[in-house]
Formats: structure tokens, C-alpha cells, sequence
């Protein structure tokens, strides 16, 4: 039994906020049904393709382990097959904004007559109470509304507003939404309820991005400008070596000082200069320009080697392709050899979290289009839906 075996959950996300948080459900053992349109979800064309245009490589990720059936929802036949669906769920979860959602039929009051205890489920791009109610919401719409272009710009003095170069604002959301389901799964096992749950990605993201960029924000009236300096700090970036780029986190004054020491700058600390750095705060600045001028003596290797001898947290910069063949990665069998039915071998990634009550196993594969609608039909004819 998986942790989420016997668990139904309906999708009608498209694109990655929703995608991303039923594939993490599905990863636990939930039955996701995806419903698509005929022209498929937006996921399915993002990266490129060995066969099929309609399995796209991130498809194959965001997608896996879930079942797929084609319903047009403005035709009466397959609006009806998909309240035979919400009937027999735990949880309906939609990207649609709410008054097209509603226009079709299954806002969550048309839902709970379906299914009393329904767990619906609305990402929505902004909270509805506000006056961004019904913009249209995407990860970029959202990195600007949040502030989030404007990190880069403290950090390098570049002026220009630019995206981090992430699905970010998607992916935050995803993790709310599916912490959301599950939360509402918990009430409802509690007390048999169901109840309409919103997500929110503008409100999700700024949570997530002002955890630490509140700051002297927080209290009222504010004691600074919002902005977390350590974090945007332009010399604290990792450093150069003889042959590449090496992460160090001297993260205590202990550690501080045995890194200057290792990196042949004993004494730094107690020039004179330094304690009129320390008045102003920018002793690490101080630091970090002295720990640049010294890196470059030694290859990243002899670096890692030096200061894990030493305790000072290190790493090397990898280049996103040298995260594939990370020796722990390798030992942990994080990535796997998978030989998919429609478009062959592949390297999926395992899910991160692990439990005790449900060892590793295989997980499904991303479906094809439709794959399962004769399926998910035949299913719905036998049922007898509360």
C-alpha cells in the first residue's frame, strides 16, 4: 500500500503550478486523473521530443504516474463524464479562472452538489478577493509582481529588472498547492468535510520570497528597507579557483577565522581597518573580497579537499549538465535509467523525501494523450458514485 493509495484526485491544471503539485501526490501513490482537451495540456510541449510532439521531455517529468483522458468540457457528453469523475474523488483540482470554471459548470458549489464532501481546489493566480482577481497570472507576471526582479539588479548593480531563471514562482505554488490538498485531506479524514480550498501563486510566491526579504520591513514603522543583505550581498558569490568555481559558507566567527587562516590570511581580522569595517557592517564584505584574492592559488579539488579536512562548508559550482553524474547523486541513485513504452530510454529522478512506510518503488510513467480515456470510461460505467 502506497501513502496515498485509495486517495483520487481529479487535475484539471495545466501548464506547471498544478501539473507540479498532483505529480508529487501521484509520486505518493494517488490516482491522478488528468483531464486534458483534445489539443492536450501546455506541459506536454515544453522541452523537446524523441517520437511524439504531445511528450515533451519536462512532460515526462511533471506528468508521471498520472492517467490521462481527453474531454472537451464544452460538449454536454463529456461535461457529464467528468461530474461521474468528481463523483467517485476526494479532491477536484483546477487552474481555471472563476468565472470560465463557472461557465462551464464546476464552480465548487456546482461541485459539492455533486460531491458532498469534495475537496475543491482552485489555483488561482491571484487571491479573489482583490483586485487582481481575475488578471491572468504566468511565472514571469508573477517574478514582477512579487519583486522578485529586483533581487539581480541589488545584487550587480544592473539596473534592469530581470527574471531568475527558474519556473520558480510555478514551482513555490506547486508545493503550496499540494501541501493544501493534503492538509484538506487531513480535515476531511478528521471530520468528514470537504471544503474550497484557493492557492493563490501571487500571495504563495511572496510568502515564500519575502521569508527572509521582509527584514527591517517586519515591524511598523519600519526599522529599514525590505531586502535581506547577506543575500544581496555582490561579493558573496562563489569564488574563483585555479580551475573553476568553488561555494564556501564560513557561516559562525569560528569558521571565519579558521577560513582565513587555511587560506593564507592569518590575522586578517585584527587590522586595524577591520574594526572600522565592523562598525559599518561590512566586515564581510572585508572577507569575502580577501577570501576571492586567495582562491584562485588552488584547484577546486584541493580546495574541497582542505576545507572538509577542516569543517568549513564547501562546494564545488556545477554546470546544470555536471549535476547528471554527481558522484552522490550516482551512490544515492537520485537519477534512474528508465526505458519508457512510447518514447524509450530516459533518466527519471527519484522523489526526494523518503519513508519508512513506503519504501522506494517504481513509479509510473508520464501517460500519453488520452491514453486512458477507454479506460477511465469503463471505469465510471460500472461505478455506483455516492
Amino acid at each position: 500500500m502506497t501513502m496515498l493509495d485509495g486517495i483520487r484526485i481529479i487535475d484539471l491544471t495545466t501548464v506547471i503550478f498544478g501539473p507540479y503539485a498532483t505529480q508529487m501526490l501521484a509520486d505518493l501513490g494517488a490516482d491522478v486523473i488528468k483531464v486534458e482537451t483534445p489539443g492536450g495540456c501546455v506541459s506536454r510541449a515544453l522541452g523537446s521530443s524523441a517520437g511524439d510532439p504531445a511528450d515533451g521531455s519536462v512532460h515526462l517529468t511533471v506528468n508521471r504516474g498520472k492517467r490521462s483522458i481527453i474531454l472537451d468540457l464544452k460538449q454536454a457528453d463529456d461535461a457529464a463524464v467528468l461530474r461521474d469523475l468528481i463523483a467517485t474523488a476526494d479532491v477536484f483540482f483546477h487552474n481555471v479562472r472563476a468565472a470560465a470554471i463557472a461557465r462551464l459548470g464546476f464552480d465548487y458549489a456546482a461541485c459539492k452538489a455533486i460531491k458532498d464532501d469534495i475537496i475543491y481546489v482552485h489555483g488561482a493566480g491571484f487571491g479573489q478577493d482583490g483586485p487582481y482577481a481575475d488578471l491572468q497570472a504566468y511565472d514571469d507576471v508573477i517574478q514582477a509582481a512579487s519583486g522578485a526582479t529586483s533581487l539581480l539588479p541589488r545584487v550587480d548593480g544592473n539596473p534592469r529588472p530581470r527574471y531568475l531563471p527558474s519556473l520558480i514562482a510555478d514551482k513555490v505554488a506547486g508545493h503550496y498547492g499540494a501541501q493544501a490538498i493534503l492538509a484538506a485531506l487531513v480535515h476531511k479524514l478528521r471530520t468528514g468535510e470537504g471544503q474550497a480550498v484557493e492557492v493563490p501563486m501571487f500571495e504563495c510566491f511572496t510568502s515564500f520570497l519575502l521569508t527572509e526579504h521582509l527584514r527591517d520591513a517586519t515591524l511598523e514603522p519600519p526599522l529599514g528597507p525590505a531586502g535581506y543583505p547577506r543575500q544581496l550581498d555582490p561579493l558573496r558569490q562563489p569564488f574563483p579557483t585555479a580551475d573553476g568555481f568553488i561555494s564556501i559558507v564560513p557561516y559562525t566567527p569560528v569558521t571565519t577565522a579558521r577560513l582565513l587562516d587555511l587560506i593564507g590570511s592569518a590575522g586578517f581580522l585584527d587590522r586595524p581597518e577591520m574594526a572600522e569595517a565592523r562598525a559599518k557592517g561590512t566586515l564581510m564584505q572585508e572577507v569575502w573580497a580577501e577570501t576571492a584574492r586567495r582562491t584562485p592559488s588552488r584547484s577546486t579539488a584541493e580546495w574541497l579537499q582542505l576545507f572538509a579536512e577542516h569543517d568549513i562548508p564547501a562546494m564545488r559550482a556545477a554546470d546544470l549538465n555536471d549535476v547528471i553524474s554527481d558522484p552522490h547523486f550516482a551512490a544515492t541513485g537520485f537519477f534512474r535509467p528508465r526505458n519508457h513504452p512510447v518514447v524509450g530510454p530516459m533518466r527519471e529522478m527519484r522523489p526526494p523525501v523518503r519513508y519508512s512506510a513506503d519504501p522506494d518503488r517504481t513509479l509510473g510513467f508520464a501517460p500519453a494523450l488520452g491514453a486512458d480515456s477507454e479506460a477511465i470510461r469503463a471505469e465510471l460505467s460500472g461505478s455506483n458514485p455516492k
